[in-house]
């Protein structure tokens, strides 16, 4: 049996075990802490669901990706320890939010710069392609470049934790991503990398069927933190590998999650509000308000989700024609901004009146 064989059927087998994985923790997690893990507040300006819901995903996320590390280092035998590393800290830093333990935004975002901080300069995790001249010997240097690559793992987090209100919206985008990422490296022969990617897919395909059109379990904070900082990973390190793509291609695959926290925090900078406390303004809330008014509820949840997404998608591809052309690519980010400024002015105007 060849290795490609092998690789397979693990993936198979793990795709199994992760569906039962998430099939058991969402039908148990009641019992973790007295029912902690049970999403029952619907007043939030996140919350659209109107019944109880546990927010569990993150920790059958969790205990899915121990899973497939140990499966990877059978394969390989090597051990994963930026992946592991970074998955259990924010993890970590999420299920503290998730168990309702009074931690305030600051403070856990405080938190969490620090352990991811100590995690990249200490590995050190780096970008080695990256097509803005002035940064290029900027780079050379440790703290800053350190730095840097913490501000790109903060900004894909928390843009998942941002848009992850939505049945479908979060886990959908994460997928068409990460088959994005495993396509170029499949592409230029990068099969083992790839094998990482598809396992992550497969999680986010395991808790899609518990979460899409209706949910029984949420990814929660635990959950979004883990797959942002690992699809941050993920498109560095395919950055990395395939230096003949423009690492603009990367920032245009990354637009919507980067620019919703962007956007989010000037614009609530610009409204006199905190812009680590969340409101009901963001794109993807707006779209519903807008679907809901023509669609009950429940229907409008999951069609705001795939909505956003098709359209992510339809933007997303003509990217894939000029990955190679710096210049080209570098412009079309920026049409991808305008589009997205477009989209919300429009929307919010339309809800306004």
């Amino acid at each position: 049996m060849g290795s490609e064989s092998i690789e397979a059927s693990f993936l198979s087998i793990f795709a199994l075990i992760s569906f039962f994985i998430f099939l058991l923790v969402s039908k148990y997690s009641y019992k973790i802490k007295g029912g902690a893990l049970l999403d029952s507040d619907f007043s939030k300006p996140q919350a659209f669901h109107t019944t109880v819901v546990t927010r569990s995903g993150g920790v059958a996320a969790i205990i899915s990706l121990s899973i497939f590390f140990a499966i990877y280092y059978l394969l390989y035998t090597k051990i994963l320890y930026d992946y592991i590393l970074i998955s259990y800290s924010v993890f970590f830093v999420g299920f503290l939010d998730d168990l309702r333990i009074n931690i305030k935004p600051l403070r856990r975002l405080i938190i969490m710069v620090f352990l991811l901080f100590l995690i990249i300069y200490i590995l050190p995790i780096k970008i080695f392609n990256i097509d803005i001249p002035f940064l290029i010997p900027l780079m050379s240097y440790n703290l800053f470049s350190s730095i840097f690559v913490l501000l790109c793992f903060l900004f894909i987090i928390n843009g998942s934790n941002l848009i992850d209100g939505f049945n479908g919206l979060l886990a959908i985008n994460l997928i068409i991503i990460n088959s994005i990422l495993t396509y170029l490296n499949l592409n230029n022969q990068n099969l083992e990398f790839s094998i990482l990617l598809i396992s992550q897919i497969i999680i986010l395909l395991s808790f899609l069927l518990f979460n899409f059109p209706s949910a029984k379990i949420f990814l929660g904070d635990s959950g979004a933190y883990t797959m942002g900082a690992l699809t941050s990973l993920n498109t560095i390190i395919t950055n990395n590998l395939n230096p003949n793509i423009s690492s603009f291609f990367f920032c245009s695959l990354l637009f919507y999650l980067f620019f919703e926290v962007f956007f989010s925090f000037l614009r609530k900078l610009s409204q006199n509000k905190s812009p680590i406390y969340p409101d009901d303004k963001h794109l993807h809330m707006l779209s519903f308000y807008k679907i809901s008014n023509i669609y009950e509820k429940n229907k409008a949840n999951y069609l705001n989700s795939l909505i956003i997404n098709i359209f992510y998608l339809i933007l997303i591809i003509p990217g894939l024609y000029i990955l190679e052309d710096p210049q080209l690519s570098k412009y079309w980010f920026f049409i991808l901004l305008l589009i997205y400024l477009v989209i919300y002015s429009t929307l919010y105007r339309l809800i306004k009146n």
